[in-house]
């Protein structure tokens, strides 16, 4: 080739390169092209739906997101049948569903093959806490009138909007060992989801409720049916929780948060997790968000893709020792 040729090649290649720059960033910046299906594995009116419903409402509030975000129920099993139809769903961007400690426990205990590690970590967002609720009339008027009362007569039960094994029944097998019961004799009664429970106390199925803090703060107060006996916070909470005592308070030593996030659809692209991660820090910074977060009693706990995939590792660890006192680990 001589030199005018390549000086020449030279010129045609240079604007070529950039074009071939340019698309290659494009192309690392991605947004949506279509709505997101944003699914709480539960009924309406449980701490997932609360996640979804409210994530979904400030995005769209403070005009974040390029897309809707669409919440969508997908009901049973604990989350194992949600679970199940998104783990089918390989490599879509545009499927996000809301998770907590269930999806950890819900697999150990043998509910589910599906578990974390089969989807994509997208972000840690919040911590809440367990609270335990009964009818407005009822005779307990603290968690040890309620605890003293199980002592004396097992048969007595608890709701809660999990699974055996799962997040609900863990945290009040743990209030139980720490207010001197046997763990595992306490009559836990899973239902469909928090709003669920909620619904069979009020229509005297069970005894109490034990369910998420922010699912709960809607449906206390004056003129409620429901009232709730203590937070497992270690201090007590703000907004519509504040009058609630902790268990600490009330001489029982026993904390238990329950971390809420958000995962994707397996194999999710790199490139749609970053639109995510970047999504979310945005939204906590929000006045929306933040005022939703203190009347919901939750507190923000953000960890990215990475950091979230190696935490819930470690949880995984932690409740695998909590099942096996249970009785309750898949063996």
């Amino acid at each position: 080739m001589t030199t005018l040729s390549l000086k020449r090649f030279a010129v045609l290649a240079l604007p070529m390169a950039a074009l071939a720059m340019t698309t290659s960033a494009h192309a690392d910046e991605w947004t949506p092209s279509r709505s997101v299906e944003f699914v709480a594995p539960a009924n309406p009116g449980g701490g997932w739906d609360t996640l979804v419903r409210t994530v979904s409402r400030v995005l769209q509030e403070e005009q974040l997101a390029e897309r809707n975000f669409a919440a969508i129920n997908v009901p049973g099993g604990g989350g194992a049948v949600a679970w199940a139809q998104i783990a089918r769903d390989s490599g879509n961007p545009h499927k996000l569903f809301a998770t907590s400690p269930p999806i950890i426990l819900v697999p150990l205990a043998g509910a589910s093959r599906h578990d974390h590690t089969d989807f994509t970590p997208i972000a840690r967002l919040i911590t809440d806490y367990s609270i335990i609720l009964v009818e407005a009339d009822s005779e307990y008027q603290t968690i040890n009138d309620l605890f003293d009362a199980l002592k004396e007569n097992n048969s007595l039960s608890i709701g809660g909007g999990s699974a055996p094994g799962s997040m609900d029944h863990i945290s009040v097998a743990g209030l139980a060992s720490a207010a001197g019961l046997d763990a595992s004799s306490v009559n836990y009664i899973p239902f469909s989801g928090g709003g669920d429970a909620m619904t069979n106390l009020m229509g005297g199925h069970v005894e109490a409720v034990i369910t998420g803090a922010g699912e709960a703060v809607g449906q206390l107060g004056e003129g409620s049916q429901l009232r709730a006996l203590g937070v497992s916070s270690p201090e007590r909470l703000g907004g519509g929780l504040a009058d609630v005592a902790t268990y600490q308070e009330q001489g029982v030593d026993y904390t238990f948060d329950i971390w809420r996030g958000v995962m994707g659809a397996p194999d999710m692209p790199e490139e749609a997790v970053a639109y995510y991660e970047t999504l979310f820090t945005e939204m906590l910074e929000t006045d929306g968000w933040q005022q939703a977060r203190d009347q919901l009693g939750w507190l923000d706990a953000y960890q990215d893709s990475e950091t979230f995939g190696a935490f819930l590792d470690e949880q995984k660890e932690q409740f695998s020792s909590v099942l096996s006192d249970l009785g309750l680990l898949r063996q």
